[in-house]
């Protein structure tokens, strides 16, 4: 006999001894290894992309989802011997689409160049000193 009951939002269910006794009834159903939505990695078995894999960080589904799949893709199928230099174009199209949100994809130069202004305003601030000491 299970009784519940609601005390605001939250239900609270109650379950007696007999009710843990009986086996559950619920279906475990197997894992199907040719659902291509499984956790393959980012290659399928089939050598096809997976473009569910966690591994790339929601890119494939943002707004610059089609761009980056139509650059990874060109990538990933190249066989030129520089592998991925006949995707320059595609590779352009997902970076033009990628700095129209830039809180979405952060841009690594950002981080670089306020990294080498610090150094400039260091270094700065290293010679007024040093200029200081020699003026007196």
């Amino acid at each position: 006999l299970l009784v519940s009951s609601v005390i605001g939002k939250d239900r609270i269910i109650f379950a007696t001894k007999e009710d843990h006794e009986t086996p559950s009834s619920a279906e475990l159903v197997a894992d199907d290894p040719d659902d291509p939505y499984e956790e393959h990695g980012l290659i399928l078995p089939n050598g096809d992309i997976n473009w569910n894999c966690p591994c790339l960080g929601g890119m494939a589904s943002g707004p610059c989802g089609e761009q980056f799949k139509s650059a990874f893709s060109c990538f990933h199928y190249s066989t030129e011997e520089i592998k991925g230099s006949d995707c320059v174009d595609q590779f352009r199209a997902m970076q033009e689409c990628m700095q129209k949100y830039p809180d979405l994809y952060p841009q690594e130069d950002e981080n670089e160049e306020k990294s080498s202004k610090d150094l400039e305003a260091t270094s700065e601030e290293a010679s007024a000193a040093r200029e200081e000491k020699g003026s007196s």
